[in-house]
């Protein structure tokens, strides 16, 4: 374990020295430090301002003092995390899942199949229900997803810094434009294809998780991430908010302000293990009544990947949110009136 954290450090400050931020993560691929805000989750949000530290991806420094601070304040941590949408790089992480055919109950939140598995003392109902029938019969090939997206859309993936998942998958360093915020997304542009933005974070070359190491592709660029193509830019952007739906009566629910909205990401990021499905749905159908869930979709399954679900796990619960949501919203049924006295 020594070993693996030794090692960690030095590829983390190696990611450091090329201006890259990075954060210490733990063998689930969670931020090691612990949050000195844990004994009152109702606290203010913080996001450092308290100097302390703590505060996952708030943390994350390109400063190598600051990076040997963190490690020593997690001398577990066994990997470590690269800050997407940070200057100088700006950079886009393009997750590409690869799953066979067959059942897969472990896909985990930043590669292919068991790469991050399931929380010892989750309650046995913090897994969505699949139907019969349909589990094992699709395969996720992230690759052959984007190489379509690129025929599609006329670019080409460029030749850049890969690194390989112990699931099998890929993950492809970009560099964004500054000035432009990339969101962070699972699934939205095609099945197995997760992009990371501002917000989110890449686990780095040289690191351990629980399942097995990620490591550069042989011949891959070393910390130069090829600039993002303008045609594939443009499907990251955010897309326009959808409408809003119609609440009871016919009226719309007010807009949803920011800070509401902060507050749902917040509450499912301090899920702990056994809740983390039922705050997740919970916050999703917020979001969806007031109509932002679409908006707000990606960042509460990131927030939820953060805890330790899947993005299965965190997808499936988002999308029976969404269906819950729009059966409440709709009119009820205009009938006859029942039966009375004449």
């Amino acid at each position: 374990m020594r070993d693996m954290a030794t090692t960690a450090l030095a590829h983390a400050l190696a990611a450091a020295e090329h201006g890259f931020r990075v954060i210490p993560l733990t063998r689930a691929k969670l931020p090691a430090v612990r949050s000195p805000h844990h004994r009152d989750p109702r606290s203010p949000p913080c996001r450092g301002t308290c100097g302390l530290l703590g505060h996952g991806i708030h943390d994350a420094s390109a400063d190598p003092g600051t990076v040997r601070a963190l490690f020593a304040a997690a001398p577990w941590a066994t990997a470590y995390g690269i800050a997407c949408g940070c200057a100088p790089h700006h950079l886009i992480g393009v997750d590409l899942d690869v799953r066979p055919h067959g059942p897969d109950t472990s896909q985990g939140a930043n590669g292919g199949p068991h790469d991050t598995p399931h929380g010892p003392h989750d309650s046995p109902h913090d897994t969505p229900h699949v139907p019969h029938g349909l589990a094992g019969r699709s395969r996720t090939d992230g690759p052959a997803a984007l190489a379509r997206l690129a025929r599609e859309h006329g670019f080409t993936v460029p030749r850049t810094v890969t690194v390989l998942t112990p699931g099998g998958g890929r993950h492809l360093w970009l560099s964004g434009p500054p000035g432009l915020t990339v969101p962070n997304s699972a699934g939205r542009l095609a099945p197995g294809v997760d992009i990371r933005g501002a917000g989110g974070y890449l686990v780095g070359p040289g690191s351990a998780a629980a399942r097995g190491g990620y490591r550069l592709s042989p011949g891959s660029p070393v910390w130069t991430p090829a600039p993002v193509p303008p045609a594939l830019l443009r499907l990251l952007r955010p897309s326009s908010p959808a409408r809003r739906p119609l609440a009871p009566g016919g009226s719309r629910p007010p807009e949803p302000r920011p800070a509401a909205l902060t507050a749902l990401v917040r509450f499912v990021r301090e899920s702990r293990e056994g809740q983390r499905n039922t705050r997740l749905f919970w916050a999703a159908c917020r979001a969806y009544e007031t109509g932002a869930g679409a908006q707000l979709a990606p960042d509460l399954v990131q927030a939820a990947v953060d805890t330790g679900l899947t993005c299965r796990e965190a997808r499936a619960t988002v999308a029976s949110a969404a269906r819950s949501a729009a059966h409440r919203l709709q009119p009820p049924a205009v009938g006859p009136p029942p039966p009375g006295p004449v």
